[in-house]
């Protein structure tokens, strides 16, 4: 069993009369921040009509995903510049009604790298909420773009560090995961499944891509497990990889399920608009998950964050802090339609005061 917390530092109190602390204010010690998170869920389009598309579901269910428009895939070859515009007339245009809408460039080594990195910042980057930067090789690469950015962003008169995001899917990237986590631009890094699979040049078979297959092989695992862990240990965001067979919501279920809560990540990507509210359902917390937060949480805070028991265990500030991290992502993932907190969970911690 858990056993009894020791002294630790004293939990703030309000002063008398004074209504407890709320959560977010009271169980983070004083210079320590919690970390940001992203919507659980981030959706890849790069076809015109696709992305127009993307953008009317984003502005439907709300900020509960990122809408990524493509300019790797999405762009034909020789016409990344022009497809960079439309992007950027995309992200700077009423459509994106929420704010959070990124896109993807071109690698670092590519020929249209550095326009595309012009069109976007130039043309949208009070707007951008990231750029995904592909197949970086290690932290040269990720320094590489993050200068760019900036030199663009500073002769544009852009008074803001653009969020940048990195897929992890070479050998010498996922070598130098955890010093990309440290960058002081990531946001986010994104394991690239397909591309890693192949860096093995048939090593891995090719059921290693498939929605089962990617949690069974060793070597893709590993990489699973390295990106995580170096996310979490920096208080960066870990985003899971695809999965393609989109017409098989059983099988995308039980992907974001398992990448959820056994591979601790904690934001997915959708290639497909069938596969956003799935995953975002299985990134929600359950119901019974919500249904103990609530209970601790007031309890604890009735307690001004002191030690208590509950249900025969006993809870302190670290459990505390575990217990309201369920309950925002389960305000993060709310949308109409899907789960929601009880209104009066939402009054209290999340709605500001009328």
């Amino acid at each position: 069993g858990r056993s009894a917390p020791g002294p630790g530092p004293p939990p703030p109190r309000p002063a008398p009369g004074s209504p407890p602390a709320l959560p977010r204010h009271a169980l983070f010690d004083p210079g320590e921040s919690p970390v940001a998170p992203l919507p659980v869920c981030d959706h890849y389009a790069g076809v015109e009509l696709r992305m127009r598309k993307s953008l009317e579901l984003q502005a439907e269910l709300g900020p509960v995903f990122d809408v990524t428009l493509d300019g790797e895939d999405g762009a034909p070859v020789g016409g990344e510049i022009e497809h960079a515009q439309l992007i950027a007339e995309l992200v700077d245009s009423p459509a994106n009604v929420h704010g959070r809408v990124g896109a993807r460039v071109v690698p670092v080594s590519h020929p249209a790298f550095s326009g595309m990195v012009e069109t976007l910042v130039r043309r949208a980057g009070a707007r951008l909420a990231y750029l995904m930067v592909p197949k970086v090789h290690g932290v040269a690469d990720l320094r590489a773009a993050a200068e760019r950015v900036d030199r663009v962003a500073a002769a544009a008169g852009i008074g803001r560090e653009i969020p940048l995001h990195a897929l992890v899917e070479t050998h010498g990237a996922l070598h130098e995961a955890f010093a990309l986590a440290a960058h002081p631009r990531i946001e986010s890094l994104s394991f690239g499944l397909m591309d890693f699979v192949s860096a093995h040049r048939g090593a891995i078979p090719h059921t290693a891509m498939s929605a089962t297959g990617q949690f069974e092989h060793p070597l893709v695992l590993r990489a699973k497990l390295e990106i995580a862990a170096a996310c979490h240990a920096h208080g960066k965001t870990p985003s899971h990889c695809v999965v393609t067979e989109f017409r098989h919501p059983a099988k995308l279920q039980e992907a974001a399920t398992r990448a959820a809560r056994e591979l601790g990540y904690t934001r997915m990507w959708s290639i497909h608009p069938a596969q956003v509210r799935p995953i975002i359902d299985a990134f929600t917390p359950t119901t019974a998950e919500v249904d103990l937060a609530i209970e601790i949480i007031a309890r604890a805070q009735a307690a001004q964050w002191a030690p208590i028991s509950h249900r025969d265990t006993l809870h302190d500030r670290a459990s505390y802090r575990y217990f309201w991290q369920v309950l925002e992502r389960a305000w993060r993932t709310s949308y109409a339609g899907g789960p929601q907190l009880p209104a009066e969970v939402r009054r209290a911690y999340f709605e500001p005061a009328a």
